[in-house]
């Protein structure tokens, strides 16, 4: 297995489909990176966010998942209260080969500031956009930019296709769109 460079990247987003929309270039004025890097491709957080509130005094529950647990906000920025965290999606639809596997680490503007955003890898033939978890694990609150970068995908290519991918498995966030709740 073999971590994947941007001219791989480039060949299988504009050939194949792999990222939309794409951008080939890292885009770093003015705002927290997105684009191509060189191992990798930071993807950007869209404007749709589920914050997290205990005013309605919900579990939190994997199993039974309460959506009241959330406030809606759609915007520019996200204000993530202290402690707490958030749901977003991804700008990015991302479709992936069956030969390969992603794994996604947090920018490290975000990560310096208190805040970690996980997303579970990408399995062989998932595709869809990506539900991110975003973490203010600091006592202020934090502010997260929309269309900006949030997480960093590394893509790693197998030497042989799996026997089972995601889609063979049928998996329950196959061509997710939007913030995507947990599901049985």
């Amino acid at each position: 297995m073999s971590i994947k460079s941007d001219r791989w990247i480039r060949e299988m987003a504009l050939e194949h489909g792999m990222i939309e929309p794409f951008e080939e270039k890292q885009v770093r004025q003015g705002v927290i990176s997105y684009g191509v890097s060189s191992y990798g491709y930071d993807m950007r957080v869209a404007r749709h966010f589920r914050v997290f509130t205990n005013v309605n005094s919900a579990i939190v529950d994997p199993k039974n998942f309460d959506d009241r647990s959330f406030v809606e906000q759609e915007g520019d920025i996200c204000i993530i209260p202290p402690n707490s965290f958030a749901l977003a999606t991804s700008v990015e639809y991302f479709r992936i080969p069956r030969n390969v596997m992603t794994i996604c680490v947090g920018k490290s503007t975000y990560a310096r500031c208190g805040i970690i955003t996980n997303v579970t890898p990408f399995e062989p033939e998932w595709e869809g956009h990506v539900t991110l978890e975003i973490s203010n694990t600091t006592p202020l609150p934090a502010r997260i930019y929309a269309e900006e970068g949030i997480s960093q995908v590394l893509f790693f290519e197998s030497d042989e296709p799996c026997q089972t991918s995601y889609a063979d498995k049928d998996g329950k966030y196959q061509r997710q769109k939007g913030v995507t709740l947990p599901r049985i």
